[in-house]
């Protein structure tokens, strides 16, 4: 089987959009950076040069593809301060290799339309991606006080003065602690004013957020 000047021009497009998509990964310092992208892409259009060469089963040889680069992904996403991370990032090596493979088919126009709507939605919906978060964030709360014979009943209308909604809330008494978990909802202005309050608040003995 002779290497054709195309397959090399194939291989070479993947490895020019693999870097593209890995030097953004790098820069926000993501597990799949560079290095990672490159060989997904590369290795995803040689995969499927190799299965079109072949000529036997190319469809099996696709969806093994697609197969091991879902456990790529599986090994991204964790958990991390009780939420989930890396999604983002599994997705695009899911994405990466979509690329490759249709390259390797020889489908070049859709791959770079792939390529640049991909590109717009991690460039141009970051900074909407940031507004929204600023403007609605959800985060938890854990404070311990000495127990008074109250319950902390106080604290909570503490979090409706600072316009934060209560999605989730619990308290435990322990010995002569109680403790208080909310889970929160509001703006980050907020959820700054709050936990400024918090820090300051000398009956709070424990404060997590």
């Amino acid at each position: 089987m002779d290497l054709l000047p195309e397959d090399v021009y194939k291989l070479l497009l993947s490895f020019l959009l693999g870097a593209i998509i890995g030097t953004e990964r790098e820069y926000r310092s993501k597990s799949a950076g560079l290095r990672t992208m490159i060989l997904i892409a590369v290795g995803s259009t040689l995969f499927t040069i190799l299965s079109i060469r072949i000529g036997e089963d190319a469809s099996r040889i696709a969806a093994n593809i697609v197969t091991g680069i879902g456990f790529i992904g599986a090994g991204i996403i964790f958990r991390e301060n009780n939420r989930v991370v890396g999604i983002t990032t599994a997705a695009i090596v899911w994405v990466t290799a979509a690329l490759g493979m249709g390259i390797g088919a020889g489908l070049y126009a859709v791959s770079l339309c792939c390529f640049a709507i991909s590109g717009c939605s991690l460039v141009i919906l970051s900074p909407i991606q940031k507004y929204i978060r600023r403007k609605n964030q959800i985060r938890n709360y854990r404070l311990m006080c000495i127990y008074q014979k109250k319950t902390l009943i106080i604290y909570e209308e503490l979090f409706k003065s600072y316009d934060l909604k209560i999605l989730r809330g619990e308290q435990n008494r322990s010995g002569s602690h109680i403790t208080g978990n909310w889970t929160l909802q509001g703006s980050q202005k907020n959820h700054e004013q709050l936990t400024d309050f918090l820090l300051n608040d000398v009956e709070v003995l424990e404060l997590d957020f």
